[in-house]
C-alpha cells in the first residue's frame, strides 16, 4: 500500500515536527505533505525525506509570517493531490486533516488539537494579533468562514488518533467524532544521575504568550531564585525586558538536544506554565529524573502526578508559581520513579500502539 504524511507547517522544529519525524520512520518510503518548509529552522531533520509543499510555499513571507494567510490555507490543502495513494496519514493541529482523499483512501489523523485559534483560543488569538491594523478588522470574518470550512472537512478523516485525552474531548465537542487516544512519542533516552542535585529551575521552549514564561518571571524577579530559560521565539525581547538586570535569571537561547538534556540534567525542577494539549517538553524533563511544576490544566495533569512527579499550580499568575515552589522546596522526589514514569512516553511506546491500532482495524 502507498503511504503518505502530511503536515500543517514545517517552519519550526517544536513538538509535533517531533511526531512527525517518528511516524516518517515507520514509514520511511511515504513522502511528506506539507504547506510551508523551511529547512533552515528544523536543525537537519527530514534532510533525507521528499518533502513537497502547496502554493504557499512561494508566496512573499510565507516562511516567517504563514498566519498572515488563514484565507488561503483550505485552498492550499485542498490543492495537494494524494490521489496516488492508499493510505494518508495526516499530523494536524489546523488544516491538513482536511485533504481530499481518493473515495477508497484510508484518512488517519493524529489530532495535537482542534484548530484551537479557530475555536476555544479564538477570543485571546484575536486580542493578541500582532499583525496590520488594516487586518484585524477583517479577521471576524475570515475566521467565520474558517470554522465553517474545519467543520465540514472533518468529515473527511476516517479515524481520528488524539494526542491526549484533553484532545479527545475537543474533537468530541468542535467534530462530533470519535477518537483514539494516542500518547505522542518522547525521547525518553536520558542519561540521567538520580543522586544530582539540581542547581537552577528551568524553562524550554517557544517564547509565545499562551507559553506564559512571563509569569514565571514575574515571580523568580522576586524570589531571587536561579532560572534558566532556553528557546526563542517572538515574545523574546518583551520577556528579557521583565528580567533585565535580575542576574538570577539567564536566557541561554535555542539548544539542540544533547544541550538541553545537560540543561535537564542539572535542574532542580521544570516549570511549565501553559496549558497544553499535551506537552513534551516536561515528559522529557521526567525522563531525566527531574519533577515538574506545572499549571494544573491541560495534558498535564495527564503526564503529571501530584506530589509523585511533580506539584501543580491552580492560577496562571506570578503568585500561583510562587506558591507551588515554595511548595516544591519542602517536598522530597525519587528521580528513578520520576524517570521510570516518563518511560509510557517513550517512541516505541508510540510506535507499537499505533502499530496496533492499524491491526485492529485492519488497515496495513
Amino acid at each position: 500500500m502507498r503511504v503518505a504524511l502530511v503536515h500543517d507547517y514545517m517552519v519550526q522544529y517544536g513538538g509535533a515536527e517531533r511526531v512527525l519525524e517518528v511516524l516518517s520512520e515507520m514509514f520511511p518510503k511515504a513522502p511528506i505533505y506539507t504547506l510551508i518548509y523551511d529547512s533552515s529552522q528544523l536543525y537537519g531533520a527530514f534532510s533525507d525525506k521528499t518533502i513537497r509543499t502547496s502554493f504557499l510555499q512561494n508566496l512573499p513571507f510565507a516562511k516567517t509570517h504563514h498566519r498572515i494567510f488563514p484565507i488561503l490555507m483550505p485552498l492550499a490543502v485542498e490543492d495537494l493531490d494524494l490521489s496516488a495513494y492508499d493510505v494518508v496519514i495526516s499530523s494536524s493541529n489546523s488544516y491538513t486533516k482536511g485533504v481530499i482523499t481518493r473515495p477508497d483512501a484510508i484518512h488517519i489523523c493524529y489530532c495535537h488539537t482542534p484548530m484551537r485559534y479557530a475555536w476555544d483560543d479564538y477570543h485571546r488569538y484575536f486580542k493578541e494579533f500582532q499583525y496590520s491594523p488594516l487586518i484585524k478588522p477583517f479577521l471576524p470574518f475570515a475566521m467565520n468562514y474558517i470554522r465553517m470550512w474545519d467543520k465540514i472537512s472533518s468529515d473527511r478523516v476516517d479515524y481520528y488518533l488524539a494526542n491526549s485525552h484533553n484532545v479527545a474531548g475537543r474533537i468530541k465537542k468542535y467534530y462530533g467524532a470519535e477518537s483514539t487516544v494516542l500518547y505522542p512519542p518522547v525521547n525518553t533516552e536520558i542519561d540521567f544521575d538520580p543522586n544530582q542535585k539540581g542547581e537552577y529551575y528551568l524553562m524550554l521552549g517557544r517564547f509565545l504568550p499562551y507559553k506564559h514564561y512571563d509569569i514565571v518571571i514575574e515571580a523568580f524577579v522576586k524570589n531571587g531564585k536561579p532560572l534558566h530559560i532556553v528557546g526563542s521565539g517572538p515574545d523574546e525581547a518583551k520577556l528579557k525586558a521583565l528580567a533585565k538586570g535580575k542576574s538570577n535569571i539567564v536566557f541561554l537561547g535555542r539548544m539542540n538536544d544533547e544541550e538541553a538534556q545537560e540543561q535537564f540534567r542539572g535542574a532542580k525542577a521544570f516549570i511549565f506554565a501553559s496549558e497544553d494539549d499535551f506537552g513534551i517538553v516536561p515528559v522529557e524533563a521526567m525522563a531525566a529524573g527531574k519533577p515538574v511544576i506545572a499549571y494544573g490544566r491541560g495534558g498535564a495533569l495527564e503526564t503529571v502526578k501530584d506530589g509523585e512527579t511533580g506539584v501543580f499550580f491552580d492560577e496562571q499568575t506570578p503568585e500561583s508559581v510562587t506558591e507551588a515552589v515554595n511548595r516544591f522546596e519542602k517536598m522530597t522526589f525519587d528521580a528513578t520513579a520520576i524517570h521510570n514514569h516518563a518511560q509510557q512516553f517513550s517512541k516505541d511506546a508510540f510506535k507499537h500502539q499505533f502499530y496496533t491500532f492499524l491491526e485492529q482495524y485492519d488497515i496495513m
